[in-house]
């Protein structure tokens, strides 16, 4: 937690987002031919799954050279099986195995990285070797073909129909299963999950209910992703689902930009390689601490997540791309724009600008509430602004996307000082919260994201942190002096 910007005025100003060039000309359509007419939060990825296709089949069909930008209205030929015609959206099925090839009927629970690892295999290799576009999306019943190996080797054969030749078997593998020791990212069902500092009370987050494990990676020009790779297998030795958070140099961007960008994100491509469940992109960047001071726009960022998520998907599909969480806070009309953005119109302007294309889950966070998360009006401050809802957040995201993806909290949490004296002035507001009542209000409000059909993932902030001054972050962590944990009770029951 960060030492928070004051809310000391509010300033409405209408937003206009610019819009996005595609940078080739159409191809047209001859007779016959089915076409698809881009609608508002659609992207290539997603339209091509629609018809059974892949991006880059669909980008070639179309002459588009850049498959980050399409445009609402455009009109896409879509490839057929035959002289290039499809009559009807073709739904993606499970490719037949072949005599004498091993095959595995997909289970209630299971993921391709599941899957894969059971078999000592890559889900590349099961993706290619079974037609499937989504890596994220397979379906009780499923009859997945196994990709072998040869000299040690993974084989990873595409499933294809030629006309008069049938379909070329894998390799039988040969190589012993592999257990998995953590359950990889399905999509799917809310999880819990909370933000560590040393990782060092996992059977606490057990307790509470969370399988996921959040830290924060700051990366500079020059990092290497593998001085990362022992936090992921610590959390996955220890069970639990991994989320990094990875905030950039402010000041490498802004004297770098676009080139910076293009690092940041080969650098997050070569964490997914890793084998994260999820990364983060960014942190706070509606504020001048996290984002170069007079460059605070939403369309700069999304041109950020873009680049990170193509490079993050290329590495490693099955990896949930969050986007970064911004600040909750009212105070551009004290400080001006070109040092913070309400978040209400950053994140107006991040849907503006296609954020919904590169991201798998929105972030947010929720961390200056004194109020249980039932309540919606009457905060004891006097304003009532959105920010100190649990609701008023929740419905501000999921609103500003039209509901088009889940919520993921990145940071929630509440401010307690007891045991450890009084609250620095900066956070007085939090004076008079008990540790039962932060208890109490973070079992309900991952009781509400559970139910809410809107919240994917809920990061508690946080779990171990010990620094209280200037910034309380130990006045928020689950874990209180005497190394008691009060809040691991209501979480895990909300989680049963």
């Amino acid at each position: 937690m960060r030492l928070r910007l004051i809310i000391i005025a509010l300033l409405a100003v209408a937003l206009l987002a610019p819009t996005l060039v595609h940078d080739s000309r159409p191809v047209q359509a001859q007779t016959g031919q089915q076409t698809h007419v881009v609608q508002a939060g659609e992207n290539l990825y997603r339209i091509a799954l629609r018809y059974g296709l892949s991006w880059p089949v669909l980008a070639q069909a179309n002459g588009i050279t850049n498959p980050n930008l399409i445009y609402v209205g455009q009109v896409l030929i879509i490839p057929g099986t035959s002289g290039g015609v499809v009559v009807t959206p073709v739904v993606p099925t499970s490719v037949p195995p072949a005599t004498g090839q091993t095959s595995y009927t997909v289970r209630a629970g299971d993921t391709l990285t599941r899957i894969a690892l059971q078999f000592g295999t890559t889900v590349n290799a099961l993706v290619q070797a079974n037609g499937i576009v989504n890596p994220n999306l397979i379906y009780v019943g499923q009859v997945l073909i196994i990709p072998g190996t040869s000299g040690g080797v993974v084989v990873t054969p595409v499933p294809t129909t030629v006309p008069g030749q049938p379909t070329q078997p894998p390799v039988q593998p040969t190589q012993p299963p592999v257990q998995p020791t953590a359950p990889p990212y399905s999509g799917g069902s809310f999880e819990l999950g909370g933000h560590v500092q040393d990782f060092a009370y996992p059977d606490y987050m057990r307790q509470a209910g969370m399988s996921w494990v959040k830290r924060q990676v700051r990366y500079s020009l020059g990092d290497d992703p593998s001085a990362i790779a022992s936090w992921i297998t610590q959390a996955h030795s220890q069970g639990f689902r991994i989320l990094l958070g990875v905030v950039g140099n402010s000041a490498q961007l802004g004297s770098g930009g676009d080139g910076y960008m293009d690092q940041y994100a080969t650098y997050v491509g070569g964490l997914a390689a890793l084998g994260p469940d999820a990364i983060e992109v960014w942190n706070e960047m509606n504020l001048d601490r996290e984002w170069p001071q007079g460059q605070i726009n939403p369309t700069m960022y999304v041109r950020l997540l873009s680049k990170s998520y193509t490079a993050i998907k290329n590495r490693n599909a099955s990896v949930m791309v969050i986007s970064g969480a911004p600040s909750p806070t009212g105070a551009e009309g004290a400080f001006g724009l070109d040092r913070v953005w309400n978040d209400d119109r950053y994140i107006a302007g991040m849907a503006a600008a296609g954020a919904a294309n590169y991201a798998d889950c929105i972030g947010l966070h929720y961390n200056e509430g004194i109020v249980s998360p039932d309540q919606t009006s009457n905060d004891p401050r006097g304003d009532s602004y959105y920010t100190r809802f649990y609701w008023g957040m929740v419905n501000t995201y999921w609103n500003a996307f039209g509901g088009s993806r889940p919520l993921c909290f990145t940071e929630l949490g509440y401010l307690s000082g007891e045991g450890y004296g009084s609250v620095p002035a900066g956070f007085s507001w939090a004076a008079n919260t008990t540790v039962a009542q932060q208890a109490a209000w973070l079992g309900r409000a991952a009781a509400l994201s559970r139910s809410s059909g809107k919240v994917r993932l809920m990061i508690v902030w946080n779990v171990d942190f010990t620094a209280y001054g200037d910034d309380p972050q130990a006045g928020y962590a689950i874990v209180r002096p005497g190394g008691s944990c009060p809040a691991c009770g209501p979480l895990g029951s909300a989680m049963q």
